[in-house]
């Protein structure tokens, strides 16, 4: 169960996660979108959206930075245990908490407006549903065993595991020690990765770099007065030579 759990869905997803994409991109060009609604409701999501991607972007930069770079760096660095966790857990805690409320913003305005609700697939729910339930898990974690728990040095385990999964040589015995709010987020989060191809999460890869290189748009201003209507070609045919 335990290579399964592991080592055998981990890789599964990832692999569902590239082959997505690459799928998605061949077949579903007109749907690599962001799918926005905002013409249809703005005063919501002007509030939610910038809090849930601020707060997301720092929840991934937290996770990368906790994850990617083993505690011997930091401790070659001289940053000692106690500043790594205080500055982990103040970081985790803040833009847990903005992403937290965007969150609940841009589900909110799916419930309170009649015309977001017309226009929200049964792909956006799942994706709102998995997003939920993953900030719940990574939340717990942080506030309730990291915060005001015994506490959990995850670098020792569960991150060690994770970059063994690049390594091609994951070790399943360190995760099974891992509370099981860790483990569940660990899953999760694979599972998400799996249910990433196939929702409008794809417009994270669709930078604007065209942007950068286009020729610009030269709007020249008319000078003198407009020129007089030019009559329908129908009323043209209609005219009577000679009269």
């Amino acid at each position: 169960m335990n290579t399964l759990l592991w080592v055998v869905i981990p890789y599964a997803c990832l692999a569902v996660f590239v082959a997505g994409h690459i799928w998605r991109w061949r077949h579903d060009q007109f749907g690599w979108t962001t799918h926005t609604s905002q013409l249809l409701e703005n005063r919501l999501l002007r509030l939610g959206s910038p809090l849930f991607h601020l707060g997301a972007f720092g929840v991934i930069a937290g996770h990368a930075m906790g994850l990617l770079v083993p505690a011997s760096w930091t401790h070659a660095l001289g940053v000692s245990e106690h500043t790594y966790h205080l500055v982990s857990v103040t970081g985790g805690v803040i833009t847990g908490v903005m992403l937290v409320v965007g969150l609940a913003l841009l589900i909110a305005r799916r419930f309170v407006s009649g015309r977001i609700r017309r226009v929200t697939t049964r792909m956006d729910k799942v994706l709102y549903l998995a997003l939920t339930a993953m900030v719940v898990l990574g939340m717990s974690g942080t506030v309730v065993i990291n915060l005001f728990g015994d506490g959990y040095d995850y670098r020792e385990s569960l991150a060690v595991w994770f970059r063994q999964i690049f390594y091609f040589q994951p070790d399943p015995s360190l995760m099974t020690g891992a509370p099981l709010v860790f483990q569940l987020h660990a899953l999760g989060g694979f599972l998400f990765l799996a249910l990433w191809p196939f929702t409008r999460l794809v417009h994270v890869w669709s930078a604007p770099l065209a942007y950068l290189s286009r020729p610009y748009v030269v709007y020249r201003r008319r000078r003198g007065p407009a020129p007089e209507p030019q009559p329908a070609p129908a009323s043209v045919r209609n005219v009577v030579p000679g009269l």
